[in-house]
């Protein structure tokens, strides 16, 4: 005797497409039986973990890309049908949603586009891959990864500068135009030294809080983190966010200057000390951005552990464990694999095990940078974001 279709559990998951995958061997159903959830049409596979017809699959699809909010106008008691599913989007929507549909499946159409354009060089005779000897899914897994790092990271630092005014910073130079040993913060000759100029903590307190926006935008970019409960999201933010900042900011870092250059803004340690943070953590901190820098890292790898970052699954009580570890692992192969295959041996022979390295003094980096912070006087009051990440 055949179950009732409402009492089936074991399905095929989708691949964020919405292109139907075929039923694991034992699985298979009679044609009569393949019948969409969502309006009763003859559905071709399953879409967003449930079997599903084409019309609902991008009807899904494109409903929760752009992000669109229907109004029902009979109080949301509409009968989706084959005959009457575009009488009501908010009705369908709503069904698909209750059927079992999954947002957290859906890719967006960037990561969409370089998929297919993956697919396409595979497909041609002799075609080059843009990243030779990773698996495909490893390749859609780093163009994942730079599509949100690049949509959540502004090197130019462009909308940060609307609420600060630039300020032109020299770095003073020794005899002959060598840079100096000793970095510092300096104003023209000519000018006078402003109240303002030095009083960083409030930059300091508006950075941190435009980066950590830009660290939760970048999070739930990543489809496995918007499926985690939001309990378990919280906490890998907490655990990961002060890391990933760092990351970022190696990307602007200038070793010749020892300067972050935040677009039209340069910092250097020193701003640091003004602002009140203490040597026993800048020293190490340059080190940490000296050396990440030296390694010549490229935008996938940036990308790569920012997301092995983010899914460290070491913190007491967080749910589904099990799910964030297996994708850890995931990027941590991926990123090794990319170093094998994208550099010359004698560059990525030991980059691996450096980075790892690195991961480590950034850990201890982020203690002492908590411990800091807390003891800044009015810092974690200017930035209750900020707060709540370290609490």
């Amino acid at each position: 005797m055949t179950a009732p279709r409402d009492t089936v559990t074991r399905r095929p998951r989708g691949d964020g497409t919405g292109v139907s995958l075929p039923s694991p061997p034992g699985d298979k159903e009679p044609d009569g039986d393949k019948v969409c959830a969502v309006c009763g049409d003859r559905a071709n596979g399953y879409h967003f973990h449930v079997m599903s017809c084409e019309g609902c699959k991008g009807f899904f699809r494109r409903s929760i890309l752009k992000g669109v909010r229907f109004t029902c106008p009979l109080a949301r008691r509409c009968p989706v049908t084959k005959a009457k599913r575009r009488q009501c989007q908010a009705c369908r929507l709503q069904k698909c949603l209750d059927v079992g549909m999954r947002r957290d499946m859906i890719m967006s159409e960037e990561a969409l586009r370089r998929r297919r354009e993956l697919r396409g060089q595979r497909g041609q005779p002799g075609g080059q891959r843009g990243h030779e000897g990773l698996t495909a899914e490893q390749q859609e897994l780093i163009a994942l990864l730079i599509g949100a790092h690049q949509r959540t990271f502004d090197s130019s630092f462009s909308q940060f500068m609307h609420c600060w005014p630039a300020v032109r910073l020299l770095v003073p130079s020794a005899p002959g135009g060598a840079v100096a040993a000793g970095l510092s913060l300096s104003l023209s000759p000519r000018e006078e030294a402003l109240p303002d100029v030095l009083s960083l903590l409030p930059q300091f307190a508006d950075l941190s809080t435009f980066m950590i926006q830009q660290v939760i935008k970048f999070a739930k970019e990543i489809p496995v983190f918007r499926s985690l409960p939001l309990e378990a999201q919280i906490s890998l933010l907490k655990g990961a966010t002060l890391g990933i900042c760092q990351i970022r900011f190696n990307t602007v870092f200038n070793p010749k200057t020892k300067a972050w250059e935040c677009g039209q803004r340069c910092y250097t340690i020193r701003d640091g000390a003004l602002a009140g943070f203490q040597q026993v953590y800048l020293e190490p901190l340059l080190k940490f951005h000296e050396s990440l820098r030296r390694l010549r890292l490229h935008e996938a790898e940036y990308a790569l552990l920012q997301a092995m970052l983010l899914f460290s699954p070491d913190h007491a009580g967080i749910a589904q464990r099990d799910v964030i570890d297996q994708f850890q692992e995931k990027v941590a192969l991926t990123l090794k694999s990319y170093i094998d295959h994208q550099h010359p041996p004698e560059e990525g022979r030991f980059l691996y095990a450096k980075l790892l390295l690195l991961l480590t003094e950034l850990q201890t980096l982020k203690v002492e940078n908590t411990r800091q912070i807390l003891h800044i006087q009015d810092l974690s009051a200017m930035t209750p974001l900020l707060s709540e990440i370290i609490s």
